[in-house]
């Protein structure tokens, strides 16, 4: 059993991480997800909720909330596979909660890209979300402000994506496998 989580900045490549362990048949929990769905639950548009809903969630619940409402999707899929991804990691109490259940089988990886390279790849999503890079800075401080500096700064693995897509998805392969 391996269990392998993913933290980084928004744009830079968690989600890519995640297209990669897809293709190679390894299933993936994305904590947004989670979010994602008690938007809706809350009757909020997740694309325009999705930062208050999480902090909202972390204020009512703790700052563990989003990670323990993972906990039964991740165990769900280990039923069926050996390894697991586990995507948007934000902090390093939830870094804490995976640690704990899974022990040695957990792992955590840091993506990280320059800011000037996240904010293109944003752009080019076509969100209307970061338009000039001020939104990315709040977000990015929003992140942060969770924790998400601890958490990088305690990965096992860190995948600099800075370079061409194809050399980023062979880096992920060489650590999926």
């Amino acid at each position: 059993m391996r269990v392998i989580g993913t933290v980084g900045l928004a744009g830079s490549g968690k989600g890519e991480f995640a297209a990669v362990a897809e293709r190679m048949d390894v299933p993936v929990v994305t904590m947004g997800d989670v979010i994602r769905a008690e938007c809706r639950e809350r009757g909020l548009e997740p694309a325009e909720h999705h930062g208050e809903v999480a902090s909202t969630l972390r204020e009512e619940n703790g700052p563990t909330a989003i990670a323990e409402a993972s906990l039964p999707h991740i165990e769900g899929a280990l039923e069926e596979h050996e390894t697991v991804v586990v995507d948007g990691i934000r902090s390093g109490t939830e870094v804490d909660v995976f640690e704990e259940r899974f022990g040695e089988a957990f792992s955590l990886v840091a993506i990280e890209a320059p800011f000037e390279i996240r904010k293109e790849r944003i752009a080019d999503r076509n969100r209307d979300d970061v338009e000039d890079g001020e939104s990315l800075r709040a977000r990015d401080e929003r992140e942060l402000g969770f924790g998400l500096d601890d958490a990088l700064d305690r990965a096992d693995v860190t995948i600099e994506n800075a370079d061409t897509l194809e050399r980023f998805r062979s880096r992920v392969q060489e650590v999926l496998e």
